[in-house]
C-alpha cells in the first residue's frame, strides 16, 4: 500500500508519447540486434579469460586477494572488455562528478539508488571494486567467471549459515587496513524505480569504518523506469545513446555512536544520500522477496496479502458467502482437533471449492515461496479486508487462537504470531508493540484492543493495512455480517466466542 508522505518505490512507469514509441520501433529494429550481439560478443571474450586470473591457484591461495602479474595483466583486459560491453549497449559515455576515495580513505563505495543490472556500469569508473553477489549466480554463464575474477563476497539467501559467513568474511575484508581491495555495495539490497531510497541494508556498515556515498543518475529516464529485464534491454538499446552520471560526494566518517549502531549509521547514510538526490529517504525494505515499510517496529507489506488473496477470489467468481464459508473451513483447520495450519496448494484449492488449482497457487504465492501457505494468516489477513466482521471482533478471534495456553494474556512471541496472521506477513519487530500494549509484563486483549485503535502510529496501521475495502476510515469498524457464522471450534467470524481474562 502506498504511503502518502512519498512515492512507493517498487511502482515502476515508463511514459512514451506516440512518437518516441514509433521512433524507438524504428531505432530499436536496427539497433537492439546490433548491440546484443556485440555485448555477447564482448562477453564470450571475457569469459575465458576471467576463468584464467585463478587457474591453477589452490583453494587457499584464491582466499587471498590476487596480486602481481595476475592482477596487472588480466585487470586492465577485463576492465577495458567490460566498458566495451556498455558501449556497445548504448553508453558511450560516463560523465564522473567528484573523486573517488582511495582504499585507505573509504574501504567500501555506497551506491544508490539501484534501479537496474545496468548499474554495474557503475563498476568501471571505480576500477572493478569488489561486490556481494548471491551465491546462486556463480552457476550463470560469463556471470560466474567474472564473481571469480573479481573475488567476490557470496551469500546464499536460502542459507542463514552463508549469511553468518558472508557477515564474517564482510567484516574481514572491510577492516584489512588495505590487505584487500576496495568494496563496492547496494545498500538498498533490490532495485527501485528511483524516485526515493528505501531503507539501506546494514551490511556495508557493520564494520564501522568510513564509506564513500556515491550517487548514480540517469538524465534520460527510460532507463531507470523500465520494468523487468527484457524491457530495460529495449528502452535502453533502440536509443541512440544513453547517459549515466557517477557523483562521489565526500568520505563519510562515522561516530562513535554510528560505529556501536550500524543500523544508525546506515540510516544517516541514507538521509545524506536522499538529500543529495533530492528525493525522500523512505523507510521501505526488502524483507526476503516482499517490499514492506516499517512502522513502530511491524512489516508492513506494500501490496496486502489480504487484499490481493480477496481480489483473485472473487475474480474467481467466489461471492461475499463464499468467502465466508471458506474462511471458516480455514478455522476449522487451525482450530483445536484441526488438521494444522499449514496446506498445499491443493488442500487450499479445496477448502476454497475451486475446480482450478492455479488460484490457490497464487494465494500460496503471496504468502510464501512455495505452494503451501499459513491458513492462519490467509483467514485473519483476508478477513480484515473483507469487511466480513468487525476489528474487535476478528482480534478478539485471533487473541483467542494465539493464547494458547488460555492464560488470558500473550507473550511477545505469541504476540508476533498474531500480528503476522492478522498482517499476513511474518512479525519480528514486536518488541515496541509489546512495550506499549503490556502491564506489569501481561498483554491482555483488552490492553492489545486499546493500543490498536488509540496509538497514532498502530491505529494508522490497523486503518490503512487492515480496514475493509470500501469503509469509510476510522474506528472501530461496522459489522458487516448479520448473523453468527460460527465454525466447529467456537470462534466465529462476528467474535462471538467470548476470551475470559484472568
Amino acid at each position: 500500500m502506498e504511503r502518502d508522505d512519498y512515492p512507493n518505490p517498487f511502482i515502476t512507469e515508463v511514459k512514451l508519447t506516440r512518437v518516441r514509441r514509433i521512433r524507438g520501433i524504428i531505432l530499436g529494429c536496427i539497433l537492439v540486434p546490433l548491440r546484443i550481439t556485440l555485448a555477447a560478443i564482448f562477453f564470450l571474450i571475457m569469459w575465458p579469460i576471467a576463468r584464467l586470473r585463478l587457474a591453477g591457484l589452490s583453494q587457499e591461495e584464491r582466499s587471498r586477494p590476487v596480486t602481481g602479474w595476475r592482477r596487472w595483466f588480466f585487470h586492465p583486459i577485463v576492465w577495458s572488455l567490460s566498458r566495451a560491453v556498455f558501449f556497445s549497449l548504448g553508453f558511450l559515455w560516463v560523465r564522473v562528478k567528484g573523486r573517488r576515495a582511495n582504499l585507505k580513505e573509504a574501504p567500501v563505495l555506497v551506491v544508490a539508488p539501484h534501479s537496474s543490472f545496468l548499474d554495474m556500469l557503475v563498476l568501471c569508473p571505480t576500477q572493478l571494486a569488489t561486490v556481494v553477489s548471491r551465491s546462486e549466480n556463480t552457476s550463470l554463464p560469463v556471470i560466474g567467471a567474472l564473481l571469480e575474477f573479481n573475488q567476490s563476497v557470496l551469500v546464499s539467501r536460502k542459507d542463514p549459515e552463508s549469511r553468518k559467513k558472508a557477515v564474517a568474511e564482510l567484516i574481514e575484508r572491510l577492516t584489512s587496513k588495505g590487505y584487500w581491495p576496495q568494496m563496492l555495495m547496494f545498500p538498498e539490497g533490490t532495485t527501485t524505480n528511483g524516485r526515493s531510497l528505501i531503507k539501506f541494508k546494514p551490511g556495508a556498515f557493520l564494520a564501522g569504518v568510513p564509506v564513500q556515498p556515491v550517487l548514480l543518475r540517469y538524465p534520460n529516464k527510460v532507463v531507470s523506469r523500465s520494468n523487468g529485464f527484457a524491457e530495460v534491454v529495449w528502452h535502453t538499446t533502440s536509443q541512440l545513446y544513453t547517459n549515466m552520471t557517477v557523483e562521489f560526494l565526500p568520505v563519510y566518517n562515522p561516530s562513535e555512536e554510528e560505529k556501536k549502531d550500524p543500523g544508525l549509521y546506515a540510516d544517516n547514510v541514507q538521509k545524506l544520500m536522499a538529500k543529495a538526490l533530492g528525493v525522500p529517504a523512505t523507510d521501505y525494505v526488502m524483507e526476503g522477496r516482499l517490499p514492506v515499510s516499517l512502522q513502530g517496529g511491524l512489516s508492513l507489506p506494500v501490496y496486502s496479502p489480504g487484499r490481493k488473496a480477496l481480489s483473485l477470489l472473487r475474480k474467481n467468481g467466489l461471492g461475499a458467502e463464499e468467502v465466508k464459508v471458506a474462511l471458516n473451513r480455514m478455522l476449522d483447520r487451525c482450530g483445536p482437533g484441526g488438521q494444522g495450519s499449514k496446506a498445499s496448494a491443493d488442500e487450499l484449492a479445496s477448502i476454497l471449492s475451486l475446480a482450478d488449482k492455479q488460484p490457490a497457487v497464487d494465494v500460496c504465492g503471496f504468502y510464501s515461496k512455495d505452494e503451501t501457505v499459513d491458513l492462519s494468516q490467509v483467514y485473519f489477513s483476508v478477513s480484515a479486508v473483507s469487511g466480513l466482521t468487525s476489528f474487535s471482533a476478528l482480534l478478539h478471534s485471533a487473541f483467542t487462537m494465539f493464547d494458547r495456553d488460555g492464560k488470558g494474556s500473550l507473550s511477545a512471541e505469541e504476540l508476533s504470531d498474531l500480528m503476522g496472521a492478522l498482517l499476513g506477513h511474518p512479525q519480528h519487530g514486536v518488541a515496541a508493540l509489546y512495550a506499549e500494549a503490556s502491564r506489569q509484563g501481561r498483554l491482555t486483549e483488552g490492553d492489545l484492543l486499546k493500543v490498536l485503535t488509540t496509538h497514532p502510529t498502530y491505529q494508522r496501521v490497523v486503518n490503512e493495512y487492515l480496514h475493509p475495502e470500501g469503509a469509510e476510515s476510522g474506528l472501530p469498524f461496522t459489522t458487516l455480517t448479520n448473523g453468527k457464522a460460527e465454525n466447529n471450534n467456537g470462534l466465529s467470524l462476528n467474535g462471538s466466542l467470548h476470551h475470559k481474562e484472568e
